[in-house]
């Protein structure tokens, strides 16, 4: 049974969309005798994104509800620009995403040999002939929208002609390009990829599995299905640009001799986020041009790029299935994601204390060299995380725009002659302030009420402001890394315009200085906590003393649904 992590068994009824419904009619109907299998086939050219987190939820999850499997396919055919390592990327990211294929990681090139055959048979049925037209007159010959494609000289070459440059072909007497293998359906076909499109072409390039042991590679279009058939797919869901190609899809299939069930390509609309670009071009361009820090820039909506900074693969989960599956291209506003996101740390994220911005507070009522450990909640969401002991001295790091001399009406922080509440502390009121030669703050002066350590005035008087400190002599000094949208504009790319013309450069900023609570020693790399009042923040695997911003703290998605009509929720 596939393995859909964080998923439970569910009857097949209990989730409606169109490809549940069709595979439903599929169970009814016997059409492939029970039996649900499907696939997930990245090509190893790049690294997962946000999209493909869809794809994979999608395909692992219906195989799952309705007892199927759900495999990895790496098609693999592609030899300049698939790598070893980014296929070991794609294993390990579908891992942390929660997923676990059912046959381990299977490649398009386990059927090299197998489609190369087929297309031998191709050729004896007349199907498919070698064309010695280089690709740009291929290009120009298939026509347009409008008009037929004009047939190739070669067209009619007899098979045995044909197989014998096609035997040629596989041997390597052949320069890159010189020829290729078209298949023979119809020049004038109103579906351009009908029109006698390319099988192989010759690469004399190193493949990342096979080595150099072809010299011949098949096209996407020509190793999809077959390679779907060959492991048994009965529903090989698609993205809806791939709509196109299903004719062509289909008529490999009828036109070979299939070692079981025929599979059926059904498309769905893939993702799109508002802020965010998901074209492999446009990301490679990012990394290539130094735009960002690789691959898993915690800006980059790769899967690596969102695991550094700290979203949980729970929650990309849930915000899949939130979304759904539809007929019809759409984009959702990357605010939702981030919902997800927050509600999933807020209820497994421990907090802790955290000043960005330091600004020292000294009690002077407070005894010199005196040291009390503090109980703090470590998450009130979970009651079993229970507390952690803090330490409180005469001396405090405060944020400084918690505190302001001249407050405006509606700023309820710390000022002149005004108590707060210290997080898990004592009531505090500022008595005075030293300046700097230029009169800025450098230092505020308080006197605590020591009555005031159970959070509440012994009198009943009440605060309006609760804020945040850490112990001086304590602290432990690093770095914060707070984020802006890599992308100005909602739809980057919208009606034809350049999409890096919204690349914000300065979307990153990094916090040198900040000083967090003695506990943070106990994160672990890779481990998302709150900052309270500040956000949540992953700490990063490779700079143990940086903290990377996931989300912040206010929903954004609940201030545009607010915005929004009910029609438009």
């Amino acid at each position: 049974m596939s393995s859909a992590a964080g998923t439970e068994a569910t009857e097949p009824g209990e989730r409606t969309d169109f490809i549940r419904s069709l595979i439903r009619g599929h169970m009814s109907d016997d059409t492939y005798g029970g039996r649900v299998q499907t696939r997930f086939p990245p090509e190893p050219n790049g690294y997962l994104h946000i999209g493909h987190a869809k794809s994979i939820c999608l395909n692992f999850e219906v195989a799952h509800e309705f007892g199927g499997t759900c495999n990895l396919r790496l098609d693999d055919t592609n030899p300049e620009t698939e790598r070893s390592d980014f296929a070991a990327a794609i294993e390990e990211d579908l891992g942390w995403l929660g997923y676990r294929s059912d046959r381990g990681t299977l490649y398009a090139s386990d059927y090299f040999e197998r489609l190369y055959r087929w297309a031998e048979d191709l050729i004896t049925q007349r199907l498919a002939y070698v064309d010695d037209q280089d690709a740009a007159t291929i290009s120009a010959a298939r026509g347009s929208f409008t008009e037929p494609g004009t047939d190739s000289p070669w067209r009619d070459r007899p098979p045995e002609e044909n197989l014998d440059l096609f035997r040629r072909m596989r041997a390597g007497e052949f320069a890159d390009g010189q020829r290729v293998l078209r298949a023979r359906i119809d020049m004038a076909h109103e579906n351009m990829l009908m029109r006698d499109p390319v099988l192989y072409r010759i690469r004399h390039h190193a493949h990342h599995r096979t080595g150099d042991q072809w010299c011949i590679y098949p096209t996407y279009d020509w190793a999809h299905g077959q390679s779907d058939a060959v492991e048994g797919v009965t529903h090989s869901i698609c993205t809806l640009e791939f709509d196109a190609h299903r004719p062509l899809y289909d008529w490999f299939l009828d036109h070979l001799d299939l070692p079981g069930d025929r599979p059926r390509q059904t498309e769905f609309a893939r993702l799109n986020l508002t802020h965010t670009v998901l074209s492999k071009r446009r990301l490679s361009q990012l990394v290539d041009d130094g735009l960002v820090d690789g691959w898993d820039d915690p800006r980059m909506p790769t899967l690596r790029g969102l695991r550094r900074r700290g979203y949980p693969p729970a929650a990309i989960r849930e915000f899949c299935r939130h979304i759904g599956v539809a007929r019809v291209d759409g984009t959702v506003e990357v605010e939702l994601l981030e919902s997800f996101v927050r509600r999933e740390l807020n209820a497994t994220a421990l907090r802790r204390m955290a000043v960005l911005d330091p600004l020292p507070l000294v009690i002077e009522n407070y005894p010199e060299g005196h040291v009390e450990m503090r109980d703090a909640t470590n998450n009130p969401e979970d009651p079993s995380a229970g507390v952690r002991p803090v330490p409180f001295s005469r001396v405090l790091y405060i944020e400084r725009d918690d505190f302001m001399l001249d407050p405006p009406p509606k700023f309820f922080r710390l000022a002149p002659g005004r108590e707060v509440r210290l997080r898990s502390g004592y009531f505090v009121t500022c008595t005075g302030v030293d300046t700097d030669a230029d009169g800025n703050v450098v230092k505020v002066r308080c006197t605590y009420d020591p009555d005031t350590g159970s959070g509440q005035a012994p009198d009943g008087r009440k605060v309006k402001a609760t804020i945040h400190w850490v112990s001086a002599a304590h602290a432990r000094e690093g770095r914060a890394m707070l984020y802006e949208r890599l992308f100005r504009d909602p739809h980057p790319g919208a009606d034809g315009a350049d999409p890096m013309d919204s690349l914000d450069l300065d979307s990153a900023r990094l916090i040198e200085g900040a000083r967090f609570e003695p506990a943070m020693a106990d994160i672990a790399s890779g481990q998302v906590v709150q900052f309270e009042r500040l956000g949540y923040f992953a700490r990063d695997p490779r700079s143990p003393d940086l903290f990377h911003r996931t989300v912040g703290l206010r929903d954004e998605w609940a201030r545009i649904q607010k915005r929004q009509s009910p029609k438009q929720r």
